[in-house]
C-alpha cells in the first residue's frame, strides 16, 4: 500500500475516533436532560432540577471538547483528501454546511441559555431551551450521517464531465434509505452511551453513599432509557441495517461474517478467527442457519460468500472488519442483558441495594464507547476499498502531493495535543463528579442519606 495513503487514512481515523468520544455523549445525554427537566416540572422535586444542572455541566464539557476536536477534520478534507473534496464536495458539502449553519448554532446558542439563563427564562422557558439543545444536537447528527450515508449508498446525484458529483435531488439526498436506517441506529447507540454513563455515575454515588437521592434518579432514568435504547439497537434498527446491507453491500456482509464461500442455510459465527489466506474461520463456534434467517427471513436462503466477488472489491482489512463487527454485536448483546437485569431489579425495588448490580453498571460505563467505535469501524472499514461505494476508490481521493513525512509529522502533533486534551477532559469530569449535583445548605456535600429499597 502507498505509505502516504496509509498515513492519511490513519490520520483521519485517529482524529475522528477521538472526536466522536464527545458527540456520542452529548447526543445521548440531550434527551435525558429534557426528561429530567420534564420530571422536575411535573413533580416539583428540586432534585430533578439539580440533576439536570449537573448533567448539563457534563454536556457542556463534552460539547466544548467536541468542537475543539471537530474543527481539524474540516481542514483534513482539504489537506489530506483534496481530490475527494474536489470530486464530492458538490454533494457532501451541502449537508455538512447545513450542519454547521443551522443545527450547530441552534445547539450552541441555546446551550448558553440553558447553562446560564434559568432564572431569567423561568421553568418553561428553560425547558424549551433544553429541548432546543436536544433538537440541535440530533439534527446535527442527522446531517453528518446524511453525508456519510451518501458515501455508503450514493443516491440523488449526477456525474459531471470532470468526474465530480452534484446533487440531482436534495430531498432524495436527505431521504436516502441508508441514512434513515443509519441515523436510527447511530442515535440509539448514543442514547445507550448516555444511559450507561448516567446510570454508572448514579451507581457510583450509591456505592459511596453520596448524593443518594440524585444517584437514585440517575439510575432510574439511565436504566429505563438504557433498556429501551439497547433493545432498539438490536431490533428494529440493527435488523433493518443488516438486511439493507445484505442487499446493497453483500461483499461487506460476507467479510463481516467471515463467510468465504456461499452457503445455503448459512450459519452465524459466534467466535472464531478469520484466515484470509486459506479462506476459512479457525476454531469456529457456529449456530447453523441463523445467518440466512437474519439476512433473508428464511433458514433455507443462500447467502453470498466472498468467493462470489472479485478480490479487488473485497474490504482491504477483513480481520479488522470481522473483529470490529463481532465486538460491536457482542457488546450490544451484553448491554441488553445488563440493562434488562437492572430494569428487573428496579421493578422489584431492589436495584438500589443490590451492590453487585451497582458495581456491574458502574464498570460497564466504558463499554458503550468501545461499541460505538467498533460500530463505526465496521461501517467505514467495510466500505473499503471505496470512498464512495462503487464510484470512487480510496486511492483516487487522497492528496497525492502531501507526502508521508508531512502526514506523519502532523499525526504525531495531533496525538500529543489530544493527549493533553484527554487529560484535561478527565480532570474536569472528575471534578464535576466530585462536586456532585448539589451542595446542601449546611455545606456538607456528602448527603449520607440511607439507601432504601424504595
Amino acid at each position: 500500500m502507498n505509505d502516504a495513503l496509509f498515513l492519511h487514512r490513519i490520520h483521519f481515523a485517529f482524529t475522528i475516533t477521538f472526536h466522536y468520544l464527545f458527540p456520542q455523549l452529548t447526543m445521548g445525554l440531550a434527551p435525558l436532560i429534557v426528561v429530567l427537566k420534564t420530571l422536575a416540572i411535573r413533580t416539583g422535586n428540586e432534585a430533578y432540577n439539580e440533576s439536570a444542572r449537573f448533567w448539563t455541566k457534563i454536556f457542556g464539557i463534552n460539547f466544548a471538547l467536541g468542537v475543539v476536536t471537530g474543527i481539524p477534520m474540516e481542514f483534513q478534507f482539504g489537506t489530506n483528501w483534496a481530490q475527494f473534496s474536489r470530486l464530492t464536495g458538490g454533494v457532501i458539502g451541502q449537508p455538512l454546511a447545513m450542519e454547521g449553519t443551522f443545527s450547530f448554532f441552534l445547539e450552541s446558542a441555546f446551550l448558553g441559555l440553558f447553562l446560564h439563563g434559568e432564572k431569567r427564562l423561568g421553568k418553561w422557558g428553560h425547558w424549551w431551551a433544553g429541548f432546543l439543545v436536544f433538537l440541535g444536537s440530533w439534527i446535527s447528527g442527522f446531517f453528518i450521517i446524511v453525508a456519510d450515508a451518501w458515501m455508503q449508498h450514493p443516491v440523488a446525484y449526477t456525474r459531471l464531465s470532470n468526474g465530480g458529483f452534484s446533487v440531482s435531488s436534495f430531498w432524495g439526498l436527505l431521504t436516502n434509505p441508508w441514512a434513515l436506517i443509519q441515523y436510527a441506529h447511530s442515535m440509539s447507540a448514543a442514547v445507550v452511551t448516555g444511559a450507561f454513563v448516567m446510570a454508572g455515575v448514579g451507581a457510583f454515588y450509591l456505592l459511596e453513599q453520596r448524593f443518594v437521592e440524585h444517584g437514585r434518579i440517575f439510575l432510574r432514568v439511565g436504566v429505563v432509557a438504557g433498556i429501551a435504547a439497547s433493545l432498539w439497537q438490536v431490533f428494529p434498527s440493527g435488523d433493518l441495517h443488516g438486511k439493507y446491507m445484505v442487499r446493497h453491500q453483500p461483499v461487506t456482509t460476507a467479510a463481516m461474517e467471515g463467510l468465504f464461500k456461499s452457503q445455503t442455510g448459512a450459519p452465524i459465527v459466534i467466535l472464531g478467527q478469520p484466515d484470509e489466506q486459506h479462506q476459512r474461520i479457525d476454531n469456529p463456534i457456529l449456530v447453523n442457519r441463523v445467518l440466512s434467517f437474519l439476512a433473508y427471513g428464511t433458514i433455507t436462503a443462500e447467502v453470498h460468500g466472498l468467493n462470489e466477488f472479485p478480490k479487488d472489491q473485497w474490504p482491504t482489512n477483513i480481520p479488522l472488519l470481522y473483529f470490529s463487527y463481532h465486538v460491536m454485536v457482542g457488546l450490544g448483546t451484553i448491554f441488553v442483558a445488563v440493562m434488562a437485569l437492572a430494569a428487573f431489579l428496579l421493578w422489584r425495588r431492589k436495584l438500589y441495594v443490590s451492590m453487585w448490580m451497582l458495581w456491574m453498571i458502574m464498570l460497564c460505563m466504558p463499554f458503550p464507547y468501545i461499541a460505538n467505535t467498533a460500530g463505526w469501524l465496521t461501517a467505514e472499514v467495510g466500505r473499503q476499498p471505496w470512498l464512495v461505494y462503487g464510484l470512487l476508490r480510496t486511492n483516487q481521493g487522497y492528496s497525492s502531493n502531501v507526502i508521508a513525512g508531512n502526514s506523519m509529522f502532523t499525526l504525531l502533533g495531533y496525538m500529543g495535543l489530544y493527549l493533553v486534551l484527554g487529560v484535561l477532559f478527565l480532570f474536569l469530569i472528575q471534578r464535576e463528579i466530585g462536586h456532585g449535583p448539589a451542595f446542601v445548605a449546611t455545606g456538607d456535600t456528602r448527603s449520607r442519606a440511607p439507601i432504601t429499597t424504595t
